[in-house]
């Protein structure tokens, strides 16, 4: 009876044992699910941005990046206001061909338009390579002023692309004639990231312009832009959206006559006074969507595409961050 007594205690104290040490391996479990689950997105974040660095005339970043949805940080640590588009140049075309024979083109004619000879310098183009109509741009980052970064967000299928920057110097030379470009491959590994899930929604056509929510509030925002078209406009180039942060100083016509970089004095250097370049999504085709996020404070801002005459095209559109 003893024995048994023993015995019983004994197992009693085991099957105790059993059910707290299971609980507690339960409780454990489900503590790192979550503590995995909570963490999950920090470590995607920080493995699935490509870093892109300026700091005079160039693009630190790799040469070669996954395909698929991938976010791009750029940090502009130049003196200079710049933006990076992502082109899709004919099969055997290098960032080599963009400065040797696209930029001088374009350096030329601009210097015409400067001197005041408009025909003859748009005459120019018609010196630019036959394959130059089949590039296409197909992403990037919106303008950025100095000391501003901006992620954006693009979907990029496998290829070999070309990135580059055409702000213009004060003397009128493209950023692309000083070096500005940069090869890059995307391979066939798909990154195994996932669009966004954007809060404000933007759509851009060339019908109905830029149209958004404009009730914003401040803190942080992650945009996304539906290109529901895509045409060239008057200055060879389609719609994209900028976002710009303006103060009291800012002019609104000076900043629509500056997005026009076939104006004399359209995206030279130095951009207009009162206003801060934060980002954006460039030039995409038709139905393609990128994302851009943007920390906003209260103030007054605007979303503007590069395009000649942006307000009659509903291509400018000012909105107030209220606290």
């Amino acid at each position: 009876m003893r024995t048994f007594k023993n015995y019983n205690a004994k197992t009693s104290l085991i099957g105790l044992f059993i059910i707290v040490l299971s609980t507690f391996l339960s409780l454990q479990s489900c503590k790192n699910d979550k503590k995995e689950t909570e963490q999950d997105p920090i470590v995607e974040e920080q493995e699935n941005v490509i870093e892109i660095i300026t700091e005079e005339m160039d693009f630190q970043m790799p040469d070669t990046i996954s395909s698929g949805w991938n976010t791009f940080r750029y940090k502009n640590l130049s003196p200079q206001t710049h933006f990076f588009l992502i082109d899709k140049y004919p099969e055997g075309k290098t960032s080599d061909d963009a400065e040797n024979l696209v930029a001088p083109v374009f350096d030329s004619a601009m210097q015409l338009i400067m001197e005041g000879k408009t025909e003859e310098g748009f005459a120019e183009f018609s010196k630019l390579p036959e394959w130059f109509g089949e590039v296409v741009f197909v992403g990037g980052s919106g303008l950025l002023s100095p000391n501003q970064t901006g992620e954006t967000t693009l979907n990029v299928k496998p290829g070999k692309y070309i990135i580059e920057c055409y702000v213009k110097m004060s003397n009128g030379v493209f950023h692309t004639s000083m070096g500005m470009t940069k090869d890059i491959v995307v391979t066939d590994a798909d990154s195994g990231n996932k669009p966004l899930t954007s809060d404000i929604d933007i759509s851009i056509s060339s019908t109905d312009g830029i149209v958004f929510n404009d009730s914003i509030s401040p803190g942080e925002h992650i945009f996304s832009v539906l290109y529901k078209d895509q045409i060239t406009h008057e200055n060879f180039v389609g719609h994209d959206i900028n976002l710009v942060k303006l103060d009291e100083n800012a002019n609104l016509k000076e900043l629509e006559n500056w997005m026009n970089w076939a104006d004399p004095k359209g995206l030279i250097e130095p951009a207009p006074n009162g206003v801060t370049f934060i980002g954006g999504v460039n030039d995409m085709p038709e139905g393609n969507i990128g994302y851009f996020s943007a920390n906003l404070e209260p103030g007054n801002y605007a979303l503007i595409s590069e395009v000649p005459n942006a307000s009659s095209k509903n291509m400018l559109k000012t909105f107030e961050v209220v606290k």
